[in-house]
C-alpha cells in the first residue's frame, strides 16, 4: 500500500480523533464510542486480518483514552465537577473489572466481541435518545458491596468495548439522581481507572499472537495510538468547555443516531 493510498486513511482517523476528543470532554464517554467502531471499519477496508481486527481497534483505542481522560478530567476538575468521594468508592471495582476484562479478551473471538460492543452500543444509543432519562432512585446506593458490584460490571464491560467509562457510567448515575454535569466530570476520572488496567490485559493477551502489526504491544498498535494521542487530547478540554456552556439534548441525540446505525451494522456483521 502506497502513501496516497494510506493518507485518506489517516485523514479519516485524524478527523475521527478530533471528534472523540470533543465528545470525550462533552459527554464524559472517553472517546472510544467513536474511535473503535472508525478504526474497526477503517482497517476493514485493509488486508488486516478480520480475526484480529476488532481486538487490535479496541486496545488501540483504550490506550489513548488514557491520555484523553487524564485531558477531560483536569478540564472538569477545574470547574469543580469531579466528586472525589465517588470516585474513590468506584476506583477498587474499576480497575478489577477493566483488568478482568482486558484479560478475557484473549478467549473472545471477533464475532462474540463485536456482539458485546454492538449490542451494548444499541441499548446506550436508545437510551441517548430518550428524551425522559430512567430514574431508579433519589440517592446513590449506599451499601459499599453494590457500588462495588456496578464498578466492576462498568470496568469490565467498557474494558472489552474499548470505551471510556461515562458511557456506562453516566446513564447509571443520572438513573440514580447524580447531577448530569458532575457524573460527567467524575466519569472522565473513570476513564483513567479503566483504560490503564485494560490496556495491560490487552497487551498481556496480544503478546504472540501471529499476524499483528508491525510496533505493536499486543493487540495496541503504537503509530495509531501515537496518531489519534495529540488530537483527541487537544480537543478534550474542548469538549468539556461546551459541556459547561451547551445543552447537550440535539448533540446527544445526533450522537444517538450515529451510535445506532454503528452497532447495527457491528451487530449485522457478527451475525452475518
Amino acid at each position: 500500500m502506497t502513501f496516497l493510498d494510506l493518507l485518506p486513511l489517516v485523514i479519516g482517523v485524524i478527523a475521527t480523533a478530533i471528534l472523540a476528543g470533543i465528545m470525550a470532554g462533552l459527554l464524559g464517554v472517553g472517546g472510544g464510542i467513536v474511535l473503535v467502531p472508525v478504526l474497526f471499519w477503517i482497517l476493514s477496508l485493509t488486508d488486516f486480518p478480520p480475526e484480529l481486527t476488532l481486538h487490535m481497534a479496541v486496545a488501540t483505542s483504550l490506550a489513548t483514552i488514557i491520555f484523553t481522560s487524564i485531558s477531560s478530567a483536569r478540564a472538569h476538575y477545574k470547574r469543580g465537577g469531579v466528586d472525589a468521594g465517588l470516585l474513590k468508592l468506584w476506583a477498587p471495582g474499576l480497575v478489577l473489572g477493566a483488568l478482568s476484562g482486558g484479560l478475557a479478551a484473549k478467549y473472545i473471538d471477533a464475532s462474540g466481541l463485536k456482539l458485546i460492543f454492538g449490542g451494548i452500543a444499541l441499548l446506550v444509543s436508545i437510551n441517548m435518545a430518550t428524551p425522559k432519562t430512567l430514574v431508579l432512585s433519589t440517592h446513590m446506593p449506599r451499601a459499599r458491596i453494590v457500588n462495588v458490584m456496578i464498578s466492576y460490571v462498568v470496568g469490565g464491560i467498557s474494558s472489552l468495548m474499548g470505551i471510556g467509562g461515562g458511557t456506562l457510567s453516566v446513564p447509571i448515575l443520572s438513573a440514580f439522581s447524580f447531577e448530569i454535569r458532575r457524573a460527567v466530570g467524575t466519569a472522565s476520572a473513570f476513564g483513567i481507572l479503566i483504560a490503564i488496567p485494560a490496556v495491560i490485559g490487552f497487551v498481556l493477551s496480544g503478546l504472540g499472537t501471529p499476524d499483528r502489526p508491525p510496533f505493536s504491544l499486543g493487540f495496541v498498535s503504537v503509530p495509531a495510538a501515537l496518531l489519534i494521542l495529540p488530537f483527541t487530547v487537544t480537543f478534550a478540554p474542548v469538549g468539556a468547555a461546551l459541556a459547561h456552556k451547551l445543552d447537550g439534548k440535539w448533540i446527544k441525540r445526533a450522537f444517538a443516531v450515529f451510535l445506532a446505525i454503528t452497532a447495527v451494522r457491528m451487530l449485522s456483521s457478527a451475525l452475518g
